[in-house]
């Protein structure tokens, strides 16, 4: 570590991209997917840029300085050339600024590029680069990077290397989303005004779980990611930090990971390496975060329930994960039971990307009859589309620019179409779009698909684990192991590029043979600090 204390005020860039990129889903992320935002809005989107009471020494003591932070829905890869934008405007923006002290990197993690292995570590390779070349107002030493990521992010050694400080979520869902943002703010400006750079002991674990198995709610995440604020306490130790990584990218990369930041080299490498070994022992404690089933057992079992609303994950094409949203494999299992088709029991089914079938929707307008094909149009490979027959019930447009940008985070607006036929209203959608919260379903007072899931005996959402919202909804709930781009099932999807061994694709690899029983090596690597 060195040290060479600060006073005076800093000058600090914010940016990044942030998709989540399944390589098993056909959709394909453009720039016009991603939300980009640039100057007063950028900044806007943090409470600590702004002189709030119980934040103003972020703002009092940091010249925020805006570049651009791009995001976008989870999906397929990006393509190429869209990335080259993004990244390009990023880059520019950096050595347009002039001199910086530091950027707060707000990332995911887990970007798949087309034509990339590791989007992550080209991008800031690049970043680190021109940040470099515009140099710090002071003139010496280098501008440190601080990262903000999502914990389903992947951390390779190679995106690592130029990067001074690491956090990522505790919790899943991310209700901590913007408490990890302002931590590596934090960890950033403490670092800076200290003078100091820290030491990163830096490990990755042969394990690769969906989220789904993972979750904070449960045992173990819940007790490893609580470990985390104990060991940030210990002196010497500023941040520590583990990833699960993202098990639908077929990318070597993809694996959990630990990183643990401080100046005491010693002890920041003790404690990530027992932090990885806890998470190696516990890799078979993992379990799904609630019951699971077929698509057909689920939507049994939902039936007969007396419990209401019952919700239902349609696992496999959650667009939050980066299945491509467009199947129809569920829908189909929902008509198949003679109890939904017949309306005795109602059910929901939201979020069916189909802008044809949209479109079809307005032009015949709210009380139509219209027979579509639905869905199975970018995915093609689960089932194809599904022809439907029923009464439009309701039309949304989708809200202007402005209103779009104050949507949640991924929300760029669309336009929504719901359908009924027998017990079965299914919300169809122009644009890939999540329904996590009531909103999604009820729209704005005037002119929204005015649908309250809540009054359903079935909710069939595409999604994974519940969103708090969701959750708190739900009198009862099923995980539905369903196939499509981010299927639960890792062994379906083909993985043939990952690092091997790696649990649970080689589940007793590390008991016997070469390794006689050992287990994997998770000896920390210390990267040193960046020369300042």
């Amino acid at each position: 570590m060195t040290s060479t204390a600060v006073h005076r005020r800093l000058r600090i860039g914010i940016g990044g991209i942030g998709i989540e990129s399944s390589t098993f889903c056909p959709h394909r992320s453009t720039t016009d997917d991603f939300r980009r935002t640039r100057g007063q809005d950028l900044l806007d989107r943090y409470t600590w840029t702004r002189g709030d009471a119980d934040l103003t020494d972020l703002a009092a003591t940091v010249t925020w300085v805006p570049l651009l932070h791009a995001t976008a829905l989870p999906g397929g890869p990006v393509e190429t050339q869209s990335y080259l934008t993004l990244k390009d405007e990023l880059v520019t923006r950096i050595r347009d600024a002039g001199p910086l002290d530091g950027l707060v990197y707000d990332i995911h993690g887990a970007m798949s590029v087309v034509g990339l292995t590791d989007a992550e570590a080209d991008l800031t390779e690049a970043v680190r680069a021109a940040l470099d070349s515009v140099g710090t107002p002071h003139g010496t030493g280098r501008p440190m990077i601080s990262a903000a990521m999502d914990l389903h992010g992947n951390v390779s050694r190679r995106f690592a290397e130029p990067v001074d400080l690491l956090t990522a979520h505790r919790l899943a869902p991310h209700e901590d989303a913007w408490e990890t943002r302002e931590r590596a703010a934090r960890n950033l400006v403490r670092c800076l005004l200290d003078g100091t750079r820290p030491h990163r002991a830096w490990v990755q674990i042969p394990v690769l779980l969906p989220g789904e198995k993972t979750s904070t709610r449960l045992e173990p995440a819940t007790s490893l990611y609580a470990s985390l604020a104990d060991i940030e306490r210990l002196p010497g130790i500023l941040d520590a930090a583990l990833w699960v990584g993202y098990a639908w990218a077929d990318e070597p990369r993809c694996r959990a990971a630990v990183v643990v930041t401080g100046d005491d080299a010693a002890r920041a490498a003790a404690e990530a390496a027992k932090l990885a070994r806890r998470y190696w022992d516990a890799r078979r404690d993992f379990a799904f975060v609630g019951p699971t089933g077929t698509a057909e057992e689920c939507v049994a079992r939902a039936v007969a329930s007396g419990k209401r609303p019952f919700l239902i994950s349609d696992s496999g094409d959650n667009p939050t994960a980066g299945g491509a949203g467009d199947l129809a494999y569920m829908l189909g299992k929902l008509l198949e039971h003679e109890a939904i088709r017949t309306g005795k029991v109602t059910a929901v089914h939201p979020g069916i990307t189909d802008p044809a079938a949209v479109a079809r929707c307005f032009a015949a307008g709210v009380g139509a009859e219209v027979t579509l094909s639905v869905g199975g149009k970018v995915d093609t490979g689960h089932g194809g589309p599904y022809e439907l027959t029923g009464t439009v019930v309701a039309l949304q447009r989708a809200t202007d620019q402005k209103d779009r940008a104050e949507g949640g985070a991924y929300d760029r607006g669309t336009d929504m179409a719901a359908v009924r036929t027998g017990g079965l209203t299914v919300i169809l959608v122009e644009r890939r779009k999540p329904f996590h919260t009531l909103a999604d379903f009820m729209g704005p007072r005037e002119g929204g698909l005015g649908i309250d899931p809540r009054t359903y005996d079935i909710v069939a959402v595409k999604i994974g684990y519940l969103e708090p919202e969701l959750h708190d909804m739900a009198a009862d709930w099923l995980l539905a192991l369903t196939p499509g781009g981010v299927d639960q099932d890792l062994a379906r999807l083909g993985h043939h590029r990952l690092d091997r061994p790696l649990y649970p694709f080689d589940e007793d690899a590390f008991d016997t043979g070469a390794a006689r029983g050992e287990g994997p090596d998770l000896t920390p690597v210390v990267l040193a600090p960046l020369a300042g």
